[in-house]
Parts: C-alpha cells; structure tokens; sequence
C-alpha cells in the first residue's frame, strides 16, 4: 500500500470513528442537546479535528443518519427479490419498513429532526446533496416496484408511481410515530392496537390501487400466508 492510499484509508478510518462517536451522543441526546465538544471528549479527538470532516453539528448529524438509510435500502432489497411475484414485493416491501422501525428506532427518530426546516439552514450544500442521493435510491426502489406493477397490470394504469410511493410512505410513517410516542396510551384507552391498524391501512391502500388481476395475487398471497 502507497503513502496516498494508507493516508487515504486513515483519514477514513478518522471518519468513521467520528461518525461512531456521534451517534452514541445524538442517540442519546438528540441533536439539540448534544455538542461537538462531547462528541470531540467522545471520539477522543481535537473539536477543530472534528470540523475538518464535517462543517457543522448538523452534518455529522446528518452522516449518522444516512447510516440508518443504508441499513434501510439492505433491508428494501433483500425483501424483494426480483423472482419474487410483484404484489409479493410491495406487500414485503411495506412489512420491511415496518420491520426497520422496529429493530432501528433511533434512526427513525433521527429523521424526524431532519424533516424540520431549521436544520437544513445549518447543513452544508454538500451534506444535502449526499442526502439526497442517498435518500433518491430509495424512492427509486420504491418507484420502480410500483411501475413495475402498473406495467404488468397488477396496479391501477392511471395511478401516479410517485404519488402512490408517497401515500404508503406517509400512511406507514404517520402510524408509526404514533407508535414511537406510545403504542400503550392507544391500547389501554382505546383498545387500538396501532400494529394492526398498520396493516390494515396498508392493505386497504394497497387493495385501492390494484386492478381485479392485482387483487387475485394478492388474495392468493395472503391465504398461502394464512396456511403457512
């Protein structure tokens, strides 16, 4: 190995070594509360070291962040197999989600901060644009299926593949919040239990875009789910 390849491999070893400091802090204290003195006494590194690989506390904030974001894209791709029928892949591809929820909800919460507008006034062009590209991987995924379920008839042929991806994002991600500020409060008071309300408004969704050809495969999934 070079003098500019070892370097190289250095500094990003620094890098995630910093990334590994902040998001014990962030998920500690949130983003608000946290410092980069804290993550600089965490990471054991000098603050000016810290702002040499991100700008600002918001960028690192956001490079945590895209951690959970590339852990979600695994979970979508492995949940949809291309030789897997396409209803399969949508219906898999909402439990996914859920299933990330679940087992990374610090994540989840980091991009509740994200979506606020003060943040992105503190966040570098360049630390947006990586977001973006990060985040458009996934919408692609998510685009992609739904096309690919217009195209061979299983979904509505005038629906919008956006605006379809939209509306079970914002369905799954709404109740979910719910869930995250607490799932108890909705069971011992109103005896809803937000999980299967999860499911059933996706499956309500879902039963709303698909054609007669697209509600058949999905009957057949769910009673080979049922025996199984």
């Amino acid at each position: 190995m070079g003098i500019i390849e070892r370097k190289e491999r250095e500094k990003e070893m620094r890098r995630e070594d910093i990334i590994d400091a902040a998001q014990k802090i962030f998920f500690t204290k949130g983003l608000a509360a946290a410092t980069m003195d804290e993550i600089a006494i965490k990471a054991e590194l000098s603050k000016g070291t810290l702002y040499l690989y991100y700008k600002s506390k918001e960028d690192l904030y956001l490079a945590v962040a895209m951690r959970g974001s590339e852990i979600m894209y695994k979970m979508f791709i492995e949940a949809t197999p291309p030789e897997k029928p396409i209803i399969q892949r949508i219906v898999d591809l909402g439990e996914a989600y859920y299933q990330f929820f679940k087992q990374n909800r610090d994540y989840f919460r980091m991009y509740q901060y994200f979506e606020q507008s003060q943040v992105h006034k503190q966040v570098s062009p360049e630390m947006l644009q990586s977001c973006a590209t990060n985040d458009q991987r996934i919408w692609n995924l998510v685009i992609g299926l739904i096309q690919q379920g217009i195209n061979e008839g299983m979904l509505d042929a005038d629906l919008k593949p956006m605006d379809a991806a939209i509306i079970l994002w914002s369905n799954g991600n709404g109740l979910m919040r719910l869930m995250d500020r607490d799932d108890t409060l909705w069971q011992s008071h109103m005896n809803i239990n937000l999980e299967s309300t999860l499911r059933t408004s996706y499956q309500l969704i879902m039963e709303g875009m698909m054609t007669k050809k697209g509600k058949h495969q999905y009957q057949s999934i769910r009673k080979a789910e049922e025996v199984a």
